[in-house]
């Protein structure tokens, strides 16, 4: 009785240095409890939470310590997404100066989207938007039902393009009918001025949404041609024109991936500091990779290149010498995240019924295309370079094969030795 009044007035002693070791939310170092008055704490713990009689249990010959896992977090001396911009601005000259607040708000844009993702089933964004009658909003030109979160992150990207600085004087997205004007967008005839226009997707695979899957944001930027109002030709600009690309992929990390047409570089959110910092520099996609991202519900309507090429990869015949692993997450900016980092080919080709494919020029292909290749990868339609395509309207579609050089090679040589003819008299 007298060991057990003392074991209390140890425990009320130290009630608040144990509430603090294992304190949830402390970003503290948590120390091992190592002291002889802590380890007596400890025992006394054990001795009144114990559901064993005291007087029951063996003796033993030493007390044995109880240790904690440290959970000491070590930043790593990385650079922020503002310094990055500062410098590639230094360096680049008076255009990459122009450009640096319109990026920096793209980070701001993706910083509130993934908010709004995280919180999208609390917050009840998810399903269909509906009008004030209740009733299901009309889909959208692109001939789908438009979700909730589709029309918040579209007036989130819009006011970031328009509204950070006067660069921007137009934009184009994938959830508008034709473009529009920041001057339109900001109700301000001020927003007139800007060099740049933009074309973007506000959230790619918003359906996976649903079922807690990745979702991602695509972002393009082209000059206005000199002394020229922005009209819909303005936005009619090849990939190689585009002047910045760039990705936020929201998943078990918040990614933003950028070129400035120098190489490819990617930035992580850190949910502590809320702010992007460097941590992926100057990323290179491996030269071969394993991936290989298809749709292959759709096989039978590939046309005959594709299936052979897919036949291939899985009877182990393919000529980079790799085994092939089929993933396919559903989100443009997830699939070739993942190739991206380890190597392989993304493809979204043409159908019997969609003869050019499902993703478009300006939104998604030309972006992700320039993303890809500043990272030593290659983007191809099966018979051409993406970035060298012109397109004929701000919603074109066209086959995509996205990844590593040798990858997209060897699919493009399936496009030049078989023909849909083939697949007719088999």
């Amino acid at each position: 009785m007298t060991n057990m009044k003392i074991c209390l007035g140890v425990l009320l002693l130290l009630l608040p240095t144990i509430a603090t070791a294992f304190n949830i939310g402390s970003h503290h170092e948590v120390n091992r409890i190592s002291t002889p008055r802590n380890i007596a704490a400890v025992g006394c713990v054990t001795a009144l939470f114990s559901s064993q009689d005291p007087s029951s249990q063996q003796p033993t010959s030493e007390a044995t310590p109880v240790k904690l896992a440290r959970s000491q977090t070590r930043k790593k001396d990385l650079k922020t997404f503002a310094r990055y911009l500062e410098i590639e601005s230094w360096k680049r000259g008076s255009e990459a100066r122009d450009l640096e607040i319109v990026l920096r708000s793209m980070g701001d844009a993706c910083k509130q989207i993934s908010r709004i993702v995280q919180r999208a089933q609390t917050d009840d964004l998810y399903g269909a938007a509906v009008g004030v009658d209740g009733s299901p909003l009309d889909e959208n030109v692109q001939g789908e039902v438009q979700q909730k979160l589709d029309l918040v992150c579209n007036a989130i990207m819009l006011k970031q393009f328009c509204g950070s600085s006067n660069v921007i004087s137009a934009v184009a997205s994938e959830e508008e009918d034709s473009y529009r004007t920041c001057c339109d967008v900001m109700g301000n005839s001020a927003f007139a001025i800007g060099d740049y226009v933009a074309v973007f997707d506000p959230l790619d695979g918003s359906k996976n949404i649903d079922a807690s899957l990745p979702v991602g944001t695509i972002f393009g930027i082209y000059k206005c041609p000199p002394g020229t109002t922005p009209s819909e030709n303005t936005f009619l600009q090849k990939g190689n024109d585009m002047v910045a690309a760039g990705y936020c992929l929201y998943s078990a990390t918040t990614i933003l991936v950028l070129t400035m047409g120098a190489g490819t570089n990617g930035f992580t959110l850190d949910p502590d500091k809320g702010i992007f910092l460097h941590t992926h520099p100057d990323i290179r996609i491996p030269a071969a990779g394993p991936i290989y991202s298809f749709n292959e519900a759709n096989y039978r309507d590939f046309s005959s290149p594709v299936q052979q090429y897919l036949n291939g990869l899985k009877e182990g015949s393919s000529s980079i010498g790799i085994r092939s692993n089929a993933r396919y997450i559903g989100a443009l900016v997830a699939d070739v995240h993942n190739v991206l980092i380890n190597g392989g080919i993304y493809g979204y080709p043409g159908t019997r019924k969609n003869a050019n494919g499902k993703l478009r020029l300006l939104y998604e292909s030309n972006p992700m295309g320039m993303i890809i290749e500043q990272a030593g990868g290659a983007a191809s339609t099966g018979t051409g370079r993406i970035l060298d395509v012109q397109p004929t309207g701000i919603h074109m579609r066209i086959p995509t094969f996205l990844g590593s050089i040798e990858n997209v090679y060897e699919l493009d040589q399936f496009h030049q030795y078989y023909s849909d003819e083939d697949e007719d008299e088999t």
